[in-house]
This record gives structure tokens, C-alpha cells and sequence, in this order.
């Protein structure tokens, strides 16, 4: 048999394993897929720059590979989105620094049918979007495998134990460094004093030698993963912070090998461990301040049991909470935590929603009212039916809104990574600038390195300038204040389904609020009732259509007559309801006459052509029955807790602030004095709403909505950022961006300034990274700064960012 090489790792096989395709020769499918890759991408310049050298071939993909496909894999941890686009999260392993977030979101973008793919730099986890049609998950997995990486899907104990694994990896590759080093400089301390005060040529060499033994493991094993990181970089045409890291350290160990064998001049052993070490410590630092934020989420999934126990025809049993199904009966006892949504179906008793709502009073519960997942019962046995799934419960949503805020990127983070694109390139060619003009124009404006050749002072120059430059701290300064931000928003009953809006929040110059339910409790009270009629049957309609609606002003109405009289529910049909307006309807009695229903406000009566006079400065509902008005109702709405501070605050940063609402002109007036608002619109239906949100827009403001009906739902979908109070309708929630669980003005207040004081640390980052490297740069250039010293002030840089980042927590 001949001896055939490989077209991509050019090692040599036998033809009988070939694999052939037109004129090229691959000795494994690894091979084949990933020149493939390379071709499709681009990159196949990549065997130019290989030249005649081997490489090792890639590793098959496992079998488990097809396991993406499969029916339960989906069932477990794929969901289909609004646009039948699926959707999965996926742990990105290998992962440790931004410049690896840009390589996987590059390739993932460059695959067909791939929609979006976002990766959340504090975590590794990735939300990947895709169209089945067009591509597989198991392609999507290989494309990652194939560059280096691997991936799974998320899963919060699988997840928790390779952060564990990846923290322990990163903690015993430190210790490693920092015991080397502790006993290189030990070393290094007989060196420099024996450079002052004599030392034997052969004791010398032992020092080296020594230095050698103890600075090998930690540039090869230690710093291990900032080889790999260059090496997936450069593969991919990328410059990133390992390869100043690992260039930097690897020409200095060069260089004091030479040394070492011979050469004259003094070794930079302890350099080159210094530099590992100083890096390391700094990462693992910042892993843990990273996952010092991440633990809200862990607090907040750590609320809930591992199980429940179910009622199945009598027999109560314990099953898994991804076991339970819609129409399950589960028992809850006493301080037993609610694990999914549902109606309590018997018992009664008090349940502490402060997990939820943050409101500290608990709240008394009874048979059909619903229960949500995360709030405690406090005193009872209470039986109650689920309503939701596992995955769909009121506390999983959180969980599952706040990790998909953390995976979204602010504008801000966007124009930072195309800073840092270039950055690499750039230290290298001022690096490689520095030596050149010490070397040949023999320039030395700063340090003296006595004792050293020439040659020796322009290398160690230029690796200060390599070491010192940091785009470590440039990619951290959005990402680490985001997630503090959106941490602490979260401990505030705030939801931000996207970082992006704490960015938008921060810039907006327009806030627009609804009335009813946003400024006011939206609990209206019936201040005063005039019936015209007191036939009770024609209350009983009257009743009937209060019943069919779920505004407010009918719910209060409603409410009021239950404590008046003794109604009954009739059959009334055509029920249509007129948005802003009211509601009519039909309805045929046993003699089949037909009456026709209005319950409304007085444009719904001139609407109908019904003239009747009603003069308030109140919310009014009035009643007419064939065209005659049977009675009139005025509401008033309490005012919320916060509303005239929001206002106040908002003035006071420069903020528009604009009252839409349906009710009439004099109640808006007084809602608009009370809390302090100048500017208001009165009596606008839902698309006026819309269409006033979109001048706005057009105008070239920022706008930000605050609603929680249905009504509000156009126009909260068009402005640019929507926000929900907590007990809106779905429909509205669905389309908000922030979500306030507990309804309350002050958490919106909060939101603002927690936007704000985040927006302001992220400038103050990037600013800090910035003005590092203006003024780092130029000093090693110069010749200020040796390599150890620039290893520490880099991790430093990256360290500072943190730390300010951290500061977000701080009250005002």
C-alpha cells in the first residue's frame, strides 16, 4: 500500500482509508469537513500560511451529535418563537474573553439558516435562533466543535457544575503560576543582587537555570489557555488579548533561552512567569466578580422545590416539576413554596408574594384565584390546579427574561468590540515600531537597562509595550456593568427583557404614561350613582354587561352594585366592545323583545345618537337601555404612591413627560395638577395613541411608555421602550420591554435611576480602558515600564473596571 498525504493536517496514510474527492486526498472526514469550513468561510488562505508543516488532524464529532435531532432532545430544550423560527440556549465551553464571543458569533452568522445567535460574556450561555428548514441543530453544534469549542444545552445544574469545573481549572492553573512564581523571584533576588554586587559566570548559569525549571509549567501549563485562545484566533484571522499575552510571554522565554545556552545578557525567566501570573490572577478575579453578579439569578431559581406532591384520585405522590401537567391537582402545606401557577381549587389562606411583587404584606387567597409560582403559603393546606406548565410558570418566565437580558448587548457594547477589532494589530505594529527605533536609532527616553546590550533594552522595550496594552478592560467595560445593572434591577422587582433598554432608558428624552392603572391604582370607586330605573330586571342587564367587560370603570361599577343589591346574570349576545368607548350588546327576553344595551362614556351615547346632557370633572359610566339612559355613575381613581416623585424626577433629568388617556378632558386636567404633569391628551383611543407615540418618533425622540391594558398595547409596541406594570393583560405584557412585577411607581422611578447610574459607569469604563492604554502605551514605548510591571498594571486595568463596575450597587 502507498503512502498518500492529506490535503489539510498533510500527514501521510495509507490510501486503503482515503477518502477521495475529485483531485483531493483527505485520510479522515474531520479532515474533509473542516477544509470544507475553511473554503466556505474564506479562510483557506490559511494552507498558504501552513506552507509544508502538519498539523494534527480534528476529532470526529462523537455519535451523540445526532442526539440535537431528536424528538425528546427537542421536547426538553427547543421552543418555536412567534415567527416559527426555533430557539435554543446553548453553554459555549472554552470560552474566556470577548474575543472568543466574536469568533463564535462570526461563524454562526456566516451559517445558513442561522437567525441570530447572541453569547452573554458572563456566562458563556448562547441563544441561538434558526430555521429548522434550512439548517439542523447538530450542524449548528458541529460548526461550534469544528472551530475549537464545544457546546450543549443549557441546563441550570449542568451549567452550575462546569462554572464550577471551569473556576476550579482556572484556580489550580493560578496556584500553579503563583507558587513558580514566589520561588522564581526568590531566584530573581539573588540575580539582581549578585548584578550589583558580582556573581560567578557558572553560579549565573545555575540561577538561569533554576528560573527555567520553574517558569517552563507556568508559561506551558498555566498559561495553556492563552496559547489555545491565539491559536483559535489566528486559525480564524483574529488578533486577539491571548496573543498579546502568549506572544509577549513566548518571545521573552526565547529570548532568556538564549541566555540560557550562552548568549550575554540577563534572562527574563521571572518575566515571563510574572506575566502568566499577573494575567491569570486578574481572570480568575474577575470570574468571580462576574459570578458575585450572576448569583441573583441563582437566588432567584433557587426559590423553588425540586418537587410537589400531587393528588391523583385520592393518592397524593412526589413528582419532579417538569413531570406536572395542566390539570394536575397539587397540595400545598403550610411554608411550602407554590411551584407552578395555579387556581386554588379548595382551602384558603395568606401568601407571601414579596418574592414577586416585593410588597411585604401578605395577601389572603380563596378558592378560584389564582396562585403564582415562587410565593410562599403562609398558614393553610391549600389544594390548587395547575394552570401552566413547569417551563411557562410565572418564576421560570423571570429567570428565563433576565438570562435573555444578560445575552442581549447595549449599542454602546456594539461600538466598543468594533474598537477593540482592531486594537491587537495595532499594539503589535506600535510594538514592533518601538524596537525598530530603539534598535536603530538608538533613542532612549526613558530607563536605563545598565548592563544590557543594545539589542537586549530595544527587545524588552517592545514586550512592555505588547504586555502593558490591555483590550481585555475595553471588552469588559459593558458587559460587567450590564449585568450589575440588570442584577440590581432584578432585586428591585424589575424585569429588563433586553440590556440594550438600560442604555435606551438612560438616553430617553420623552416618557408617556397611561392614566388609568399607571398614574392612578386603577381601582376606581363609585363616588356617586343616580338610578333613573329601578327595575331590578333592567339592573340585571345592566349587571350582565358590567360582567362581559374587563375595563376598570366596569369592573368598579360592577363591584358597586354587588354590595347595593342582589343581581342575576342574563343571556345578552352580540357583545362588541367600542375601544375608549364602552360596550354594546343584545338582549331578547321570554316574550322575544329586544333590547338593546349601551354602557359607556358620553361619546358612546352621541356616537348612538342619544342626547344626553352629564356635566363632571369625574370618570362617568352611564347605562341607556332602547336609546334611554337607565343610570349614570361617577368614578374617581386614587392616585399611585410615587406618581408626583416620578414626575419630578423626570423634569429634573430633562425628560418630557406626556399624560394619553381616554377619559375626558376635565379628569385628565385633574390627574395631570395632582401629580404634576404639563402635558396631557385627553379622550384618544388606542391608535391615536399609536399615531401620537410615532410623531414623537418622528420628531427624533427617544420615547418611553409606561401602560398596562390592552388599549396601551399599539402604542407601547411603538415606542422604543415599553414598559408593562405588573398587572397588565398578557397581550401587553408580551410587547413591553421592562416589566414592573410589583405595579408600583417607585420601582419605575428606580428603574430610571438604576439606567442611569448604569449608563454613566459603562461610559465611565470605557473612558478608565481608554485613557489606560492613552497613557500605558506611550510610558512602555518610552522605555518607563519593564515587562513585570506592565503584566500587574494590565490585570489591574481589567480589575479597576470591575471594581467600578460593582459601585453601581451602591444607593443613592
Amino acid at each position: 500500500m502507498s503512502k498518500i498525504k492529506c490535503d489539510h493536517c498533510h500527514l501521510e496514510f495509507d490510501d486503503s482509508v482515503m477518502i477521495k474527492e475529485n483531485s483531493l486526498n483527505f485520510c479522515c472526514k474531520g479532515c474533509q469537513g473542516v477544509y470544507h469550513l475553511l473554503k466556505d468561510d474564506g479562510l483557506d488562505s490559511f494552507y498558504d500560511k501552513l506552507g509544508n508543516k502538519t498539523i494534527t488532524p480534528p476529532i470526529e464529532v462523537d455519535d451523540d451529535i445526532n442526539r440535537f435531532d431528536t424528538k425528546s432532545f427537542e421536547e426538553m430544550f427547543i421552543t418555536t418563537n412567534s415567527d416559527g423560527f426555533k430557539e435554543i440556549d446553548l453553554i459555549i465551553e472554552g470560552i474566556h474573553c470577548a474575543a472568543c464571543i466574536w469568533l463564535n458569533e462570526k461563524v454562526l452568522y456566516n451559517t445558513d439558516g442561522i437567525v441570530s445567535a447572541e453569547i452573554n460574556f458572563t456566562n458563556n450561555k448562547a441563544k441561538i435562533v434558526w430555521n429548522d428548514d434550512t439548517v439542523k441543530l447538530s450542524d449548528v453544534i458541529r460548526k461550534i466543535r469544528s472551530i475549537g469549542y464545544n457546546a450543549y444545552a443549557y441546563d441550570a445544574s449542568v451549567a452550575d457544575e462546569q462554572a464550577v469545573k471551569a473556576k476550579r481549572d482556572y484556580f489550580i492553573r493560578m496556584m500553579v503560576a503563583v507558587f513558580a512564581s514566589m520561588n522564581i523571584m526568590m531566584l530573581s533576588v539573588a540575580k539582581y543582587t549578585g548584578f550589583f554586587t558580582g556573581m560567578d559566570e557558572e553560579i549565573r548559569t545555575y540561577v538561569h537555570l533554576g528560573e527555567f525549571i520553574l517558569a517552563t509549567p507556568v508559561l506551558f501549563y498555566s498559561g495553556w489557555i492563552f496559547f489555545r485562545g491565539a491559536y483559535y484566533g489566528l486559525k480564524n484571522r483574529i488578533l486577539n488579548m491571548d496573543f498579546l499575552v502568549s506572544s509577549g510571554a513566548s518571545l521573552t522565554y526565547i529570548y532568556s533561552l538564549f541566555i540560557l545556552f550562552g548568549a550575554k545578557g540577563e534572562s527574563y525567566f521571572d518575566s515571563v512567569a510574572m506575566i502568566i501570573t499577573f494575567v491569570l490572577v486578574g481572570k480568575y478575579l474577575e470570574v468571580i466578580g462576574k459570578k458575585s453578579a450572576v448569583d441573583t439569578l441563582d437566588k432567584i431559581k433557587g426559590t423553588l422545590p425540586l418537587e410537589a406532591t400531587i393528588v391523583d384520585n385520592g393518592v397524593k405522590k412526589s413528582i419532579p416539576l417538569n413531570s406536572i401537567k395542566v390539570g394536575d391537582i397539587i397540595e400545598l402545606r403550610s411554608g411550602e413554596k407554590v411551584c407552578i401557577d395555579g387556581l386554588i381549587t379548595s382551602g384558603e389562606g395568606n401568601f407571601d408574594e414579596s418574592s414577586l411583587t416585593g410588597e411585604s404584606l401578605p395577601v389572603y387567597k380563596k378558592i378560584g384565584q389564582k396562585v403564582f409560582s415562587g410565593t410562599i403559603n403562609s398558614d393553610s393546606v391549600i389544594r390548587y390546579e395547575a394552570i401552566k406548565t413547569y417551563k411557562d410558570s410565572t418564576l421560570n418566565s423571570i429567570v428565563t427574561l433576565l438570562e435573555d437580558s444578560l445575552s442581549s448587548k447595549p449599542q454602546i457594547e456594539h461600538k466598543a468590540n468594533e474598537v477593540s477589532k482592531g486594537f491587537t494589530l495595532t499594539i503589535l505594529s506600535l510594538s514592533l515600531l518601538t524596537f525598530l527605533v530603539w534598535y536603530f536609532l538608538g533613542i532612549d527616553l526613558g530607563f536605563d537597562y545598565e548592563g544590557t546590550n543594545h539589542f537586549e533594552k530595544s527587545f524588552i522595550v517592545a514586550i512592555s509595550v505588547i504586555v502593558i496594552a490591555c483590550p481585555c478592560a475595553l471588552a469588559l467595560a459593558t458587559p460587567i456593568a450590564s449585568l450589575v445593572g440588570i442584577s440590581e434591577l432584578a432585586k428591585k422587582g424589575l424585569l429588563f427583557k433586553e440590556a440594550k433598554y438600560i442604555e435606551s432608558m438612560a438616553k430617553a428624552d420623552t416618557l408617556v404614561l397611561d392614566k388609568t392603572g399607571t398614574i392612578t391604582k386603577g381601582e376606581l370607586k363609585v363616588k356617586k350613582m343616580r338610578i333613573l330605573d329601578d327595575n331590578i330586571h333592567k339592573l340585571n342587564l345592566l349587571y350582565s354587561l358590567l360582567d362581559s367587560s374587563n375595563h376598570p370603570v366596569s369592573k368598579s361599577v360592577k363591584k358597586h352594585l354587588e354590595k347595593k343589591f342582589s343581581l342575576l346574570n342574563k343571556e345578552i349576545f352580540d357583545v362588541k366592545t367600542i375601544e375608549a368607548k364602552g360596550i354594546n350588546a343584545k338582549y331578547k327576553n321570554v316574550d322575544g323583545k329586544l333590547f338593546h344595551l349601551l354602557g359607556g362614556n358620553i361619546e358612546l351615547l352621541r356616537e348612538n345618537n342619544i342626547s344626553y346632557k352629564f356635566d363632571s370633572s369625574n370618570t362617568v359610566y352611564l347605562f341607556a337601555i332602547n336609546r334611554r339612559v337607565i343610570a349614570t355613575f361617577e368614578l374617581v381613581d386614587e392616585i399611585k404612591e410615587g406618581a408626583k416623585e416620578l414626575i419630578e424626577d423626570a423634569y429634573n433629568n430633562g425628560l418630557e413627560v406626556v399624560m394619553l388617556t381616554g377619559d375626558n378632558e376635565s379628569v385628565a386636567s385633574k390627574v395631570a395638577s395632582k401629580v404634576g404633569i404639563k402635558n396631557f391628551v385627553a379622550e384618544i383611543n388606542p391608535i391615536e395613541k399609536a399615531k401620537y407615540i410615532e410623531s414623537l418618533k418622528e420628531k427624533g425622540k427617544v420615547v418611553i411608555m409606561a401602560g398596562d391594558g390592552i388599549n396601551d398595547s399599539i402604542a407601547l409596541a411603538k415606542s422604543d421602550v415599553a414598559i408593562a406594570m405588573g398587572n397588565s393583560s398578557d397581550i401587553t405584557i408580551s410587547v413591553s420591554d421592562i416589566v414592573l412585577l410589583n405595579n408600583s411607581l417607585e420601582s419605575l422611578l428606580k428603574a430610571f435611576k438604576i439606567s442611569r447610574r448604569t449608563y454613566k459607569f459603562i461610559k465611565q469604563n470605557l473612558t478608565l480602558s481608554l485613557v489606560y492604554n492613552a497613557i500605558t502605551i506611550p510610558l512602555a514605548m518610552a522605555g518607563f515600564v519593564i515587562p513585570l510591571v506592565a503584566a500587574l498594571s494590565m490585570s489591574l486595568s481589567s480589575l479597576l473596571v470591575v471594581a467600578n463596575s460593582m459601585r453601581i450597587k451602591q444607593k443613592d
